[in-house]
């Protein structure tokens, strides 16, 4: 028999409180970001610009929840449990993008949810589903608040109120499968505390995306998230070995072996869904032994286009190191000066990491990966690059609220596509922003790193600073906009690890076509007749349309 810590029928391991980002910026600043976003504004983009100030708390939309349904799903959660406080309210706006960030620092009155409802776990999220279902109160599923393409927003739709559905409470480590190494969580479960429950068994489930402190595993899930570990760990849908779901008509358990031919993988429809089909409730992931030994490397190319080819022979041969990136001239630029050596870091940096049982196994792979990227005219920088950024790994989006107090904008984008095709997207895409901003009257700095690499090809990540403008919303969307265009013409998809949501949902149809929209909005009618489930994200009913 496997061993199973805990068992089923024992109480959850429980984690430790979750840290909660701020409801106006990503999250507790470091002490050293308000000076280099001061040094960004002098050094990299000098002239006039525009801060924008934070607020004092704001005013919310009044709570239109009825107060027979407050009683109702009061009595399913707990009365405790089920609020229309403010204070609660205010956590709840929404993600965590610029375009968010940007509103609750310029509108009076801010959208909020109706109410914030808190289950327990699974069963206590089918009751709430159903009772909302029968009210015609929309349900907006809410992990960590992370999204930055609307995923998340309180949107009601033609619904009388909608309530977010915060899955924090069910947290827990449910089943530990030591033998198939498989460990079952609550959705609500986030990165850090995942990790702190599997490192009493001594595991990792080694997915560390920018979001890791605040997002959730459900979230990850709902989003087909993408670590930064993804070349060692794999994408968190590669980890996903089984899940439970509430729907607004019933419940689903899908996933029960390694693999099967069981018909088309019901996982998949869920994978990514964000919440627009139901709630995952509970993920079984892949975990493996806890790394004893990491090693880090980073190397300098001549340009964009030496690296990209070392990365690719790399990646073909099979090399496998666990984090492996390139930043091109820009983005190495950028990053030397705030870190005060350009003079030593000039060209196109390239970092990784290399996690083993041993420190003879990672050496093996950094020598293996060394021995490639000299063949493309890398020149070793040792380690210190590479520790350096993953030190720094999760302040980067806090980074943001200290440039808009400074009056610059700074923004990210994604995309993916194949290695042959890699060079024409990022023309297109820097080109397009870059022009876009322009014509807003701002010349912005596009900086771009390539982030996951597969052997067919790698995403791209690319970042935009500008001076803000008078109108930073409608600077950004018009760039937002001319970037998501190109990606489209490009051959690129709309989004690698951030999700559709409701920003890129206008573009998903050039992807996926008509009848793809359509597949999704048949699988939306089956098991969330009445929409109530996170409306406006991913498709909308064609009534709508």
């Amino acid at each position: 028999m496997p061993e199973t810590t805990p068992s089923a029928a024992a109480a959850p391991a429980t984690p430790t409180a979750r840290p909660r980002s701020d409801w106006d910026a990503w999250g507790t600043e470091p002490a050293h970001l308000p000076a280099a976003a001061k040094m960004i504004a002098a050094t990299l983009l000098p002239g006039k610009a525009h801060p924008v100030t934070r607020r004092a708390k704001p005013v919310l939309t009044a709570s239109r929840l009825p107060d027979d349904v407050h009683a109702r799903l009061g009595a399913i959660v707990g009365a405790s449990r089920v609020t229309r406080d403010d204070e609660v309210r205010l956590l709840h706006l929404g993600g965590k993008s610029t375009p968010d960030l940007l509103r609750r620092r310029l509108d009076e009155v801010q959208a909020a949810p109706d109410a914030v409802v808190a289950p327990a776990d699974h069963d206590e999220v089918g009751a709430v589903l159903a009772a909302c279902d029968e009210a015609s109160v929309a349900v907006v599923p809410f992990g960590g608040g992370t999204s930055v393409v609307g995923g998340v927003d309180p949107e009601s739709g033609p619904h009388i109120a909608v309530v977010a559905l915060d899955l924090s409470r069910t947290a827990a480590l449910l089943d530990l499968d030591a033998d198939s190494l498989l460990a079952t969580f609550g959705a609500g479960t986030t990165g850090p505390q995942a990790e702190e429950l599997l490192g009493r068994h001594g595991l990792t489930l080694g997915h560390f995306p920018q979001s890791f402190l605040f997002a959730s595993l459900g979230g990850f899930a709902a989003t087909r998230s993408s670590g930064q570990a993804s070349r060692g760990y794999g994408r968190f849908d590669d980890l996903v070995h089984a899940m439970r779901v509430a729907t607004p008509v019933g419940d689903l358990a899908l996933g029960r072996a390694p693999a099967s031919a069981a018909g088309p993988d019901l996982r998949q429809l869920f994978l990514g869904s964000e919440g627009a089909f139901g709630v995952i409730t509970e993920v079984t992931v892949r975990v493996r032994p806890a790394p004893a030994a990491t090693a880090y490397g980073a190397w300098t190319f001549r340009d964009f286009a030496a690296g990209t080819a070392a990365l690719r022979e790399a990646t073909q041969r099979g090399i496998r190191p666990t984090v492996l990136r390139l930043s091109d001239a820009a983005e190495t630029k950028v990053n030397a000066t705030l870190g005060g050596h350009v003079s030593r870091l000039r060209g196109c940096l390239a970092i990784a990491t290399f996690d083993g049982a041993t420190p003879a196994e990672t050496a093996a792979v950094r020598a293996a990966l060394d021995a490639v990227f000299a063949t493309h005219g890398a020149t070793s920088r040792g380690e210190e690059p590479a520790q350096s950024w993953e030190r720094g790994r999760y302040a980067s989006p806090a980074l943001r609220d200290s440039l808009m107090d400074a009056g610059i904008l700074a923004e990210t984008l994604e995309t993916a596509t194949t290695w042959s095709n890699l060079d024409a997207l990022k023309h297109a895409v820097s080109d397009a922003v870059t022009a876009a901003l322009a014509r807003a009257g701002t010349k912005p700095i596009v900086m771009c790193h390539i982030s996951h690499v597969y052997p067919a090809g790698a995403s791209l990540y690319f970042t935009v600073i500008a001076a803000l403008t008078a109108d930073p919303q409608g600077q950004w969307a018009q760039a937002k906009d001319a970037a998501s265009r190109a990606i489209a013409a490009a051959g690129g998809t709309i989004t690698h690890h951030h999700a559709v949501g409701r920003d890129h949902r206008p573009y998903l149809e050039d992807e996926i076509g008509p009848l793809g929209v359509e597949i999704l909005r048949a699988v939306k009618r089956t098991v969330d007749p009445r929409g109530i489930m996170n409306p406006g994200v991913l498709v909308i009913p064609e009534e709508n349309a």
